[in-house]
């Protein structure tokens, strides 16, 4: 290989204005650049009406509008976001519509705007014929939308992320104050009669844990209010920063101490493959004894089965919960009945105030896409020029593995703060454009513990929102210009890994990889070269270079019937320290692993899935 050049560094978040318009006329969806045809559209006639009215408003009348889009609101929306959107377009206010009269309705609109009530599945995108092109999720989930057809159908979809926040953090606030003093019980007692002052004891406040599980926007400001009670409040999460933490007086800590000495759990991490059912029975069992648990975050964070178990065996001594994994919860739930626990049905966003903080978001959002600007607030990829999306489709699955392997490796604890991207090639920085690559590694550092659907449109507002640096290094290399890029490596400095030996000889977790026959390859972690295929799953294995290594980790995966589909060491030298990257196309189980890490050469490892 040719040595390279001196470098070029470029430590710019954002583009510039200019850049950013070139990049809306180029990447936004054709269709909305498109002139608007003449339409016709029901205009909704109860214009003024209040946000806080429950009924549907009145019939419609069939108007003929000539040069704007047509936008159907299909739920509730405040009058506030209404009237942002009557000054650009039609709109189409039909709430409680079915799912046939929405396939009906929606190949005569531009824009959908629904909250959590409407299915927005890949039948409505059909049904639309191509004209749809931005759908409105106004709240922050976007469980109720099929992103996969939207993207697939030229649609961008656009939600409503911050207008809830403090609405959120108060109804935490409430279910915990109303859960230690037994308030709902007690008024419930009292008007049934009974007069049961000794029955519903309450617990104070003042100087006790509350450990929060997700420190994003809700769960920073719930601190704050826990503050002002007098609670002493801890915090685990693993892209916090501890420096965030600290001003508003929090100590991050990791979710072992979190769980272990909390006095009150409150959850606020978003619904991921990794904290699907992260309260179960084996965190449960870690829990202090007559823990309370408040959750406004997701139901599927908690095993409920299990939350039951631990509620009936005093290790939860009393539960308040505003969402659930299935809603609403069927009638008989044993959870919704139990004695202990305290339930909303989802109010956690439903102010008055926070309705129309987000019928102005989604409105605004809305708008914007119907123009052809690039959204902030987007959360799936907007349309890519066929030609760059074929060239660089290697090197986007390369970049976003490279992010998900790195943010894997790391331990946690301060959060991540700097991520350093370097592109090594032979063509010059003008014939490289690395936002996509750029986008797809900050998505794979990001997603894998977050809410975020991070794309091309926001990966910059999302990564500066999280207080993540990204700066980019090019390399020039010699050699033909033909293949966009030699290797990527990324780097994320300032933080501790599960792997010590990811971690380079400057101090960062640093991993390299290349594409080889189209396929991404990982080539190098920390300073130990390997050849892996990034497919499937990984185990990284250091170890003392001695013969029968391979063997030895191959026979203990072979008994618990986990099949390899890889191999490859690397070594710093001859009987010395060595790293093996093995392959698995399943997940080995815990036992399995430990048995790995209990063969006498090893002297550290990691799971990893890419």
């Amino acid at each position: 290989m040719a040595a390279p050049s001196p470098t070029t560094t470029h430590h710019r978040l954002l583009l510039p204005a200019s850049t950013h318009r070139r990049a809306a006329a180029a990447l936004a969806p054709s269709a909305l650049r498109l002139p608007i045809r003449a339409r016709t559209s029901r205009i909704c006639a109860a214009a003024a009406a209040p946000a806080a009215a429950t009924a549907s408003p009145p019939a419609t009348a069939a108007v003929a509008v000539e040069g704007k889009p047509t936008v159907l609101v299909a739920e509730k929306l405040g009058a506030a976001g209404l009237a942002l959107l009557r000054e650009f377009a039609n709109v189409d206010c039909s709430y409680g519509l079915s799912p046939e009269e929405l396939r009906a309705k929606i190949s005569l609109c531009d824009a959908l705007i629904v909250r959590s009530g409407t299915k927005v599945g890949r039948d409505v995108f059909e049904a639309s014929g191509g004209r749809l092109r931005v759908v409105g999720r106004a709240g922050v989930g976007i469980d109720n939308v099929d992103l996969a057809a939207a993207t697939e159908h030229g649609c961008l979809v656009v939600n409503a992320p911050t207008a809830n926040t403090v609405a959120a953090a108060e109804h935490g606030i409430a279910l915990l104050c109303g859960m230690a003093r037994n308030v709902a019980q007690a008024d419930a007692s009292l008007k049934a009669g009974k007069w049961a002052r000794n029955k519903y004891v309450g617990v104070s406040l003042v100087g006790k844990t509350l450990a929060i599980l997700g420190f994003g926007k809700v769960g920073s400001e719930v601190a704050r209010r826990a503050k002002g009670l007098g609670m002493h409040v801890i915090a685990h999460d693993p892209y916090a920063s501890a420096d965030r933490a600290r001003a508003i007086g929090v100590e991050l800590v990791s979710m072992e101490e979190a769980m272990t000495t909390a006095d009150f759990i409150s959850l606020h991490m978003p619904l991921t493959p990794a904290t699907d059912k992260m309260l179960n029975d084996e965190a449960f069992a870690k829990m202090k004894k007559g823990v309370r648990i408040i959750n406004v975050a997701r139901g599927g964070v908690i095993d409920e089965d299990a939350l039951v178990r631990a509620l009936d065996a005093g290790i939860v001594a009393q539960a308040a919960l505003d969402v659930f994994t299935k809603e609403p919860p069927a009638a008989d739930s044993k959870l919704v009945l139990h004695e202990n626990v305290t339930v909303t049905p989802h109010l956690g966003a439903s102010t008055v105030e926070a309705q129309e903080g987000v019928a102005i978001e989604i409105a605004e959002a809305v708008t914007g896409a119907l123009k052809g600007e690039l959204a902030a607030s987007a959360v799936n990829a907007p349309m890519v020029p066929a030609e760059v999306l074929s060239e660089l489709a290697p090197f986007v699955v390369l970049a976003e593995k490279l992010g998900r392997l790195a943010v894997q490796l790391v331990a946690g604890g301060g959060g991540i703060k700097s991520v350093k991207v370097t592109y090594a090639s032979a063509r010059a920085p003008d014939d490289l454009d690395t936002r996509l690559l750029r986008a797809m590694i900050t998505k794979g550092v990001i997603e894998p513990i977050s809410d975020a659907f991070v794309n091309l449109v926001n990966a910059d507002f999302t990564a500066k929102q999280r207080g993540i640096r990204i700066s980019e290094e090019r390399i020039l290399m010699d050699g033909s210009p033909e293949t966009p890029l030699d290797y990527i490596q990324v780097q994320i400095a300032h933080v501790e890994s599960k792997f010590p030996s990811a971690i380079s000889e400057s101090g960062e977790i640093t991993v390299e990889g290349k594409v080889k026959d189209g396929v991404p390859h990982l080539t190098k972690v920390g300073a130990f070269e390997v050849d892996v295929s990034m497919e499937g799953s990984l185990i990284l294995c250091r170890q003392v270079d001695q013969p029968g290594m391979i063997g030895s980790v191959g026979s203990v995966l072979g008994e618990e019937n986990v099949n390899v589909s890889f191999m490859s060491v690397g070594r710093i030298a001859p009987r010395k320290r060595a790293v093996m990257a093995i392959g698995v196309d399943e997940e080995p189980s815990k036992a399995t692993l430990t048995k790995i890490g209990e063969i006498p050469a090893i002297e550290e490892f990691v799971f990893l899935k890419l």
